[in-house]
């Protein structure tokens, strides 16, 4: 036997949801650059400028500190443009026969 279809109303409960969707500011990674023995001081000038786009004399400070300390952080980024300006700087360096070496460093 087919049960009967009732016009009674439904009592209807909406709960409020408490869902917080908390944003966090993405990581930040370091770009750094490491010298060497064979990359020209004017190559590593030249890849600040137009890859990183410091201006002359910002690009000769961090070229120096590059060439005394060993190593300087050329910018901080997130991760995605970390990793491209990364791999820009080491592809640009092995098609014009350099050593020179770029990573990326977790902040």
């Amino acid at each position: 036997m087919p049960k009967e279809i009732t016009t009674e109303p439904v009592e209807q409960v909406v709960v409020e949801s408490s869902v917080v969707s908390a944003l966090e500011t993405p990581k930040k990674y370091k770009v750094v650059l490491y010298n060497d023995d064979y990359t020209p001081m004017e190559f590593v000038v030249e890849i600040l400028r137009n890859i990183f786009y410091l201006t002359e004399g910002n690009a000769t400070q961090v070229m120096l500190e590059i060439h005394k300390k060993g190593r300087a952080v050329c910018g901080v980024f997130t991760r995605d443009v970390a990793e491209t300006i990364v791999g820009l700087v080491n592809d640009y360096a092995r098609l014009n026969q350099y050593p020179l070496l770029c990573v990326l460093e977790a902040e």
